[in-house]
């Protein structure tokens, strides 16, 4: 007959839970705040070589991202680990996930990196939109009312008498729209393959679509070595980034971490203003803490 478990060891294990969760949500905010600060740094970079590709800003993280990848599984002899199954969610997943970072930077050359981040950051929006119908996954009237509280600030942050900032909005939102994708892929692959692999694949994918790009449309290096260590810098931030992200979804409950994740837009909203002066209207303000109410709002009353 199995003993239940003694009150001090109940305690224990509680504690446990508690002190995982407590870290796991110090590296959600570790990943906040480099990613707001990559966000700047790509801005930063387009002041400094205003006729550098936004895209070229993503290309050098993607090429820090791998070699952290790499260089590590080489060293361990571990090369062949990163591969997993080869499932073609995780090509999808990839292929949604580097798009989204393509047009995310290209959002941030357009329009700074406050507004655009809360643009894209409605991404958790659309993956609540989007899950009924990939998923499988019901909603109830409070997440639906929410979507459609988050979209009215969508909305009100749009700019239709500036071409300029309509183009750099729509970018932004589309980004969210394939983060959203991304993630809803990742869900339905299951756990069968680890973060690296996923990481992995989503490097391979964004290698592939850069190329295109870039045959497309032409290739250029940054013009000076300040331009170039700023990317290099925003690489590294990225990478870092994503490395205190997925450690934050593996310690502490995704509601938690998703809703802590909107401190980024508050962040870059912030450094926008401090260090590029970009004051958002009253009208983009109000729609900026919309979709920060109900996004945060959301993940809890799924």
């Amino acid at each position: 007959m199995s003993k239940s478990t003694s009150p001090p060891a109940a305690r224990l294990v509680s504690s446990a839970a508690r002190r995982r969760q407590t870290l796991g949500l110090l590296d959600m905010i570790a990943a906040c705040l480099l990613f707001s600060l990559m966000n700047a740094g790509v801005y930063a970079s387009q002041r400094l070589d205003p006729g550098l590709p936004a895209v070229m800003a993503s290309f050098i993280r993607i090429l820090c991202n791998l070699a952290v990848l790499i260089l590590p599984a080489l060293a361990g002899r571990r090369l062949t680990a990163l591969l997993g199954d080869g499932r073609p969610s995780l090509w999808l997943r990839g292929l949604f996930g580097a798009s989204a970072l393509m047009l995310s930077f290209t959002s941030i050359a357009w329009i700074g990196p406050g507004e655009s981040t809360f643009l894209t950051s409605s991404s958790g929006v659309f993956v609540a939109l989007l899950s009924p119908f990939l998923l499988a996954q019901k909603n109830s009237l409070a997440v639906w009312l929410a979507i459609v509280g988050a979209f009215s600030g969508v909305g009100l942050l749009f700019d239709f008498r500036q071409s300029g900032n309509l183009f750099g909005q729509t970018t932004a939102l589309g980004a969210g729209l394939l983060s959203a994708l991304a993630y809803l892929m990742l869900a339905r692959a299951g756990r069968s393959n680890p973060a690296t692999t996923v990481i992995f694949y989503f490097c391979l994918a964004a290698l592939i679509l850069h190329a295109a790009y870039f045959t497309a449309f032409g290739f250029r290096w940054p013009a000076s070595p300040e331009s170039w260590g700023l990317l290099i810098v925003v690489g590294l931030l990225g990478s870092g980034a994503q490395h205190y992200l997925t450690r934050a979804y593996q310690s502490a409950p995704a509601a938690l971490v998703s809703s802590v994740g909107y401190l980024t837009p508050v962040l870059s909203l912030s450094w926008g203003a401090i260090f590029f002066e970009q004051i958002p209207s009253s009208t983009a303000l109000l729609g900026a803490v919309l979709i920060l109410l109900f996004g945060v709002l959301l993940p809890f009353l799924r």
